[in-house]
Parts: C-alpha cells; structure tokens; sequence
C-alpha cells in the first residue's frame, strides 16, 4: 500500500483540479522551487474561462485581478495566490463556502 489508498480525497473534483490542489499546496509552500528565488510557476493550465458562480477561471481558479497582475507580482505574493487556490479547491470539495 502506498499511503493514496488510505489518504482521503476530496470528492466532487476534476481530476484538473485534484492535480491543482497537490500542485497549490506544494508550491504556497515554497516545496516546489529547488531554491526560494526560483520563479514561482503560473497556475494557468489553459482553460480559461471565467466562472459567473465564482469568479474564478475554470482552470486555474484564480481571479482576474490575481491572473492580470500575476507577471508584475513577487514569489512570496504568489505563494498567496497558491495558497488562496488551495483554499478555494479544497472548499468546494467539502461542499463549503467558496472563497
């Protein structure tokens, strides 16, 4: 058994966005870069399309605000946004106020 088995996993996610929380938690943690002033990379994953429900985009779950301002912002505010994703990911697959 290699721990995924008894690890729970939040039900109701694309897979998309399943590999976006692993990615989120790892990189607003700073575990993704080999040195802290790496570039911190960018969630989008191509899909983008604006949620009326959220306002978020579909694919990378960022605002737009977060996604304009993204190439202008430092790592440690990215590390933010990251970890705002995780939030946001992690909320709606526990059927819980998104925000």
């Amino acid at each position: 058994m290699c721990g995924s088995e008894v690890t729970p996993k939040p039900s109701g996610l694309s897979a998309s966005a399943l590999s976006l929380l692993e990615l989120a938690q790892r990189v607003a943690l700073g575990v993704q870069q080999a040195s802290p002033n790496a570039t911190v990379p960018s969630p989008c994953i191509s899909v983008c399309h604006m949620s009326s429900a959220t306002g978020w985009c579909d694919g990378c779950w960022r605002s737009l605000d977060e996604i304009g301002q993204w190439g202008q912002t430092n790592n440690e505010s990215k590390r933010v946004v990251w970890s705002r994703i995780a939030q946001r990911i992690t909320a709606q697959a526990h059927g819980g106020p998104v925000g």
